[in-house]
């Protein structure tokens, strides 16, 4: 019996992007095979956040939802983040050591950038509940919640720059 397949066209990392994917296949296999490789297979069960991506903005884990749910949509993986958000919590995450071997970073920088887009100054009591949904079997937790605590007073420090009226 033939697999069903469909057309799925969604603007990924930027880019709008076409492909012939099976009909059941989960976004994180057709974002893959679209060559983003931030986005890492783990568990499929939606257990481990190595699959996190950004649907429209949201986090969400790629191997719960269909390619098919995600057409005419956007997807965005570490490679498309590129905000200033986005390079202070990368940078953070590299001074603090937040990572050893890497393959939970990617999902755990993006849900960092989303928490850090809705608050400015996240208690170590919000850093940890964001993160709570992506699994980390190397670092103990403490240098993530350091690195993305680090990039939030980065980015307050750099906003209150800008809101400071200067005085001659």
């Amino acid at each position: 019996m033939s697999r069903p397949s469909i057309d799925l066209a969604l603007r990924l990392d930027h880019r709008d992007v076409v492909a012939h994917v099976d009909g059941r296949a989960l976004l994180i296999e057709a974002i893959r095979d679209l060559g983003a490789r931030s986005a890492r297979i783990g568990c499929l069960t939606g257990d481990c956040g190595a699959c996190t991506v950004l649907l429209d903005g949201q986090p969400v884990k790629s191997c719960l939802v269909l390619a098919a749910a995600a057409d005419g949509r956007e997807v965005v993986t570490l490679e498309g983040s590129a905000s200033a958000i986005a390079e202070t919590v990368r940078r953070a995450f590299i001074a603090k050591k937040g990572f050893q071997c890497g393959y939970c970073t990617s999902g755990m920088i993006l849900v960092a950038i989303d928490l850090l887009e809705a608050f400015a100054t996240p208690t170590e009591a919000d850093i940890r509940s964001a993160i709570s949904g992506n699994l980390c079997r190397c670092t103990g937790y403490d240098d993530i919640v350091s690195a993305i605590a680090d990039a939030a007073e980065q980015l307050s420090a750099k906003a209150a720059t800008r809101e400071s009226p200067e005085i001659f």
